[in-house]
């Protein structure tokens, strides 16, 4: 069923406000900003943390003393994504607005009312990354922000008391492999410590259906493919059997499982680069985390942003020059140490800056020239159509309901196949 451009932007909405969805960052609330009285003031609009400090904003406001930024954070990804569609087009909307990746397949049919991206930016970008913000008119319409090649982090002083090795080299060898390694590994260390090996089913999940090139849609038809998809069945159903006796059943950004990053509630945990922040941030003063050069499966990408100008604002021009200026590969690689979120620019893999930063919260890790290795191991990008926001936020809830005893797993499956029938 295809809806008009309003009914689709208050579906998109309505589905939004339901659940808090975090497939990038850390949650944070509040806003930021300042100057000093620029003539012309730019808003720009994120959620989670993109790195930009009140100190690099500053930088670009020293540059452009007519300028005075405004950063406002939105408390959740949900509530961002919620604001963006209700207002776009219609006024209202930030200068700059920041947009999360798997939000990208509803926003490009509204490609219309944002600005095009220069002509001359658009090889900045790894390709995969700028083709998917390029419409069918050819019109880029999002300034690439990071991307989330994922690694693993792990808690070396647990692996010890497991009797497995510990340095980051040699858990790479440890965990080389399909998720069967992963999981066999994972059976290893529960059996021999009673504790969970991973953190929660759905965040498992998260990182094996990146892999699947078409999960959900069909790429050439648009057509849901989701339920009759045995890749998909065939996921849900592994990570599943492997949680009954390896998972935490700690969902992704609940306070036990901000908790269980100091306090030890699991031992291992799928890592994309702005993960790092997030558990140097709230596990202060741990010292058993590390970071490995491995992931299931090959590579893998979880999370990314754009940031989006769009077309209808009062100082379109300006806010094109600041998004430039904030996804030069300068910038990119200031908010990586800041936050932990990967550079897109190409440009950035080259910089010493990035090669040879080194996080020494996860033990010296090299992390610079690790995850650039973990991006160059990205061989799937996954198609993600109209609808994918939606089966997989059911998808995640199907999950959970199985991880919190509300359903077995075939009832909770069942579930999800009639919630997913309703959607097209």
């Amino acid at each position: 069923m295809k809806l008009s451009r309003t009914k689709a932007i208050a579906a998109v909405a309505g589905a939004a406000s339901i659940a808090l969805i975090a497939t990038g960052c850390s949650p944070s609330t509040g806003s930021e900003g300042g100057g000093d009285g620029g003539a012309i003031e730019l808003t720009v609009a994120t959620f989670n943390d993109f790195g930009y400090t009140d100190e690099l904003l500053q930088e670009y406001m020293d540059d452009n003393p007519d300028i005075t930024v405004v950063h406002n954070k939105a408390a959740t990804t949900n509530e961002a994504r919620a604001n963006y569609f209700q207002k776009l087009g219609k006024g209202g909307l930030a200068d700059i607005e920041a947009i999360e990746v798997d939000w990208l397949p509803e926003v490009m049919q509204y490609s219309d009312l944002l600005a095009e991206v220069p002509a001359d930016l658009s090889d900045r970008w790894l390709d995969w990354k700028a083709g998917a913000a390029t419409d069918t008119d050819d019109r880029l319409i999002g300034y690439g922000t990071d991307i989330g090649p994922e690694a693993v982090c792990y808690r070396s002083d647990l692996f010890a008391a497991a009797g497995l090795p510990t340095d980051r080299e040699s858990v790479a060898t440890l965990l080389e492999g399909d998720w069967n390694t992963y999981f066999d590994v994972g059976a290893q260390y529960s059996a021999a410590t009673g504790k969970a090996w991973f953190d929660s089913a759905a965040s498992s999940y998260q990182g094996m259906i990146n892999q699947v090139e078409a999960a959900y849609e069909d790429p050439d038809s648009g057509e849901i493919i989701a339920t009759d998809n045995a890749e998909v069945e065939d996921i849900y159903n592994q990570v599943l059997e492997a949680s009954a006796t390896q998972s935490a059943h700690l969902g992704q950004w609940s306070d036990d499982w901000f908790a269980g990053l100091s306090n030890g509630a699991f031992a291992t945990m799928l890592c994309p680069g702005w993960m790092l922040g997030v558990i140097s941030g709230n596990a202060e003063g741990v010292t058993g985390w590390d970071v490995a050069n491995v992931f299931p499966n090959g590579g893998g990408n979880w999370g990314g942003s754009y940031l989006t100008v769009p077309a209808d604002g009062e100082h379109v021009e300006e806010a094109q020059k600041l998004a430039d200026w904030l996804t030069a590969p300068e910038q990119q690689i200031k908010a990586f140490v800041n936050a932990g979120t990967f550079p897109s620019q190409v440009d950035a893999y080259e910089d010493e800056a990035l090669t040879g930063f080194v996080n020494e919260y996860f033990n010296d890790a090299p992390v610079g020239e690790l995850f650039i290795e973990r991006a160059n191991a990205v061989e799937v990008s996954p198609f993600k159509g109209e609808f994918y926001f939606q089966i997989n936020d059911a998808m995640q809830k199907a999950l959970t309901r199985v991880e919190d005893g509300t359903q077995d797993q075939r009832a909770s499956w069942d579930q999800w196949v009639s919630e997913v029938d309703a959607i097209g």
